[in-house]
């Protein structure tokens, strides 16, 4: 979408700050006059494609690839030799169906095999405060689990970006340090793996993985209270500071560029800014930026967080998913894959057995035995809530 396509205002600066310009245009006429070979790193969370329409302009995700392709050639055209590419984006459902768009694994294979870009690495932001959706396949059909992951393209112009994973260390666990206490016999694991004596060095924290744990919870921050005070709806899809603040840290040095073309409420802007990094973000909606300027007032809603190692409330634990298997499952699988839409809420958490959504007798009879037991119209197709 250019902003001739959508009737955007022309192009111009909206605020200013000590290290950032914030844009109000479209973001591919601002690369159109940025120089080659000129930014860091670009970090952003585009639109994402979605089946269904959403207030801040999502594109659908059967034209996404084409809707891209004109950013992915600016980008590769402004980055440095040494930049990188950093793209949040999560996935959709295919419209009525329990099955998954592969749009956003399209869009990383043609930003590496049409415009030359590589995968540097893919990480995963486990947002462990997700709600289980989409409802209607996860807690109406129970077929499927909750999505509550995106993925998260880290690429690159040349398979060298910068980068040092130092500036992203995290808190040995528990049995690393355990081991450390105790000592470690270097040999070879099961595995073939052969872990040798520096194994057992202490550096004073662990490389992360590849899996970042960030709730998105914001709900009293110094950008949504200037929003309220001053009658500006906050925008819907806000990513949570921490996420860009990663790549900023482990990609940059100060006083690097750094370019948010999706800029939203110039999330990316205000942890650039903390860091000492010069930034420029833009965006096609106004009363987002107005929205901004609540990040820039002096009162940051991404500051720097008084975090503890020794905190348990830092952690975010995943169970093991065995915990409550217990003995043998006696109910059968719907054969039909769920496809008929019968919800069974009885006491002990069962659903009712396959097939007797086409048995009026023993559904009466399970009706009877199970108030809670409840039949929908099998007849309709229904839509899975993307979010």
């Amino acid at each position: 979408m250019s902003a001739n396509e959508v009737g955007s205002p022309e192009p111009r600066l909206f605020h200013e700050t000590e290290r950032g310009r914030i844009y109000l245009a479209d973001a591919l006429d601002v690369l159109r006059v940025t120089a080659a070979d000129s930014i860091d790193l670009i970090v952003t969370s585009p639109p994402f494609g979605l089946v269904r329409k959403k207030e801040y302009g999502n594109v659908e995700a059967d034209q996404y690839l084409h809707w891209f392709k004109p950013f992915a050639a600016s980008f590769h055209r402004v980055l440095k030799e040494s930049g990188s590419l950093v793209i949040d984006i999560g996935g959709a459902w295919n419209p009525g169906l329990p099955t998954r768009s592969l749009y956003h694994f399209k869009l990383l294979i043609m930003l590496c095999e049409e415009f030359g870009f590589h995968l540097a690495q893919d990480f995963y932001w486990w947002n462990p405060s997700r709600l289980p959706t989409p409802a209607e396949w996860v807690t109406v059909r129970r077929i499927r689990v909750k999505d509550a992951i995106n993925t998260v393209w880290w690429l690159s112009k040349t398979p060298w970006p910068k980068a040092s994973n130092r500036r992203v260390l995290q808190p040995y666990s528990p049995s690393m340090k355990e081991l450390l206490n105790k000592g470690y016999k270097a040999k070879k694991r099961p595995s073939g793996h052969d872990i040798s004596d520096k194994f057992a060095i202490d550096n004073g924290a662990a490389i992360p993985p590849n899996l970042i744990a960030i709730p998105n919870t914001e709900s009293n921050s110094a950008y949504l209270r200037y929003c309220q005070e001053n009658g500006i709806k906050p925008h819907p899809a806000r990513y949570p500071a921490a996420l860009p603040e990663y790549f900023i840290r482990m990609l940059t040095d100060e006083n690097d560029l750094v370019f948010d073309p999706f800029g939203g409420s110039c999330v990316t802007g205000e942890v650039a800014e903390r860091l000492r990094r010069t930034w420029i973000c833009c965006e096609m909606n106004e009363e987002y930026l107005r929205g901004a300027l609540g990040r820039f007032g002096g009162t940051s809603s991404a500051a720097p967080d008084s975090r503890r190692a020794d905190d348990e409330t830092n952690y975010y634990k995943m169970p093991h998913p065995g915990i409550l298997w217990n003995g043998s499952v006696t109910r059968a699988l719907p054969p039909d894959g769920g496809r008929q839409r019968i919800v069974s809420m009885p006491a002990d958490g069962a659903s009712p057995a396959a097939g007797q959504a086409d048995k009026p007798a023993e559904l009466a009879a399970m009706k009877a035995d199970s108030p809670q037991l409840k039949l929908l119209d099998s007849s309709k197709t229904y839509d899975a809530d993307p979010d």
